[in-house]
């Protein structure tokens, strides 16, 4: 028998995930790019028992956090890598709401956060999958030999970038948009 269990965070809410973002961030100052990336994937490592769906699934959205920044053709721009590091330094901090060793509920709160990231970097995120898919999809396909790799996928690493911040910029103009970090 599955048991499903909704709830809101309310602006109060909120502002204290943005608090404890902000902790995280400072306390992370003296980590390196390595350090971070390193324990945001140890999470997932740590992450060795059955957890809820809820978890396993923002899970996965961490792991595409950690790949935007480590997949070389990407190149993700720096003002964007600067934002997704910033996300991930909260996952430096030993120091959780809830302790990761209490069963079922010990890793909610990092779940949390991960979706709360997860909708501050949507675009970033939406066009980091397209262009994994664009470029699975075009490896294989024989086309024109004066192209090269190189080009095709600077070509739609581009058009992606562009796309995100065009989408970020106008999703922040807008006067609800309040920001986790």
């Amino acid at each position: 028998m599955a048991f499903e269990v909704t709830f809101e965070l309310k602006e109060s809410d909120l502002e204290h995930f943005r608090d404890v973002m902000r902790k995280a961030q400072s306390g992370a100052e003296k980590l390196s790019e390595q350090e971070i990336l390193a324990n945001a994937k140890n999470l997932s490592k740590d992450i060795k028992v059955e957890v809820p769906a809820f978890v396993s699934e923002r899970i996965e959205k961490l792991n595409t956090l950690v790949a935007m920044i480590e997949d070389s053709e990407w190149q993700i721009p720096d003002e964007e890598r600067s934002d997704v590091l910033s996300a991930l330094a909260y996952f430096s901090d030993p120091q959780d709401l809830v302790p990761d060793h209490i069963p079922v509920l010990g890793f909610l709160d990092d779940a949390i956060m991960i979706e709360l990231v997860a909708e501050e970097l949507k675009d970033d995120i939406e066009a980091f999958s397209e262009f994994c898919a664009y470029r699975e999809r075009e490896e294989g396909r024989a086309g024109d030999a004066t192209i090269t790799r190189d080009e095709w996928l600077g070509a739609k690493r581009r058009e992606l970038h562009s796309r995100m911040r065009n989408r970020r910029s106008s999703r922040r103009s807008g006067s609800s948009f309040r920001s986790i970090f």
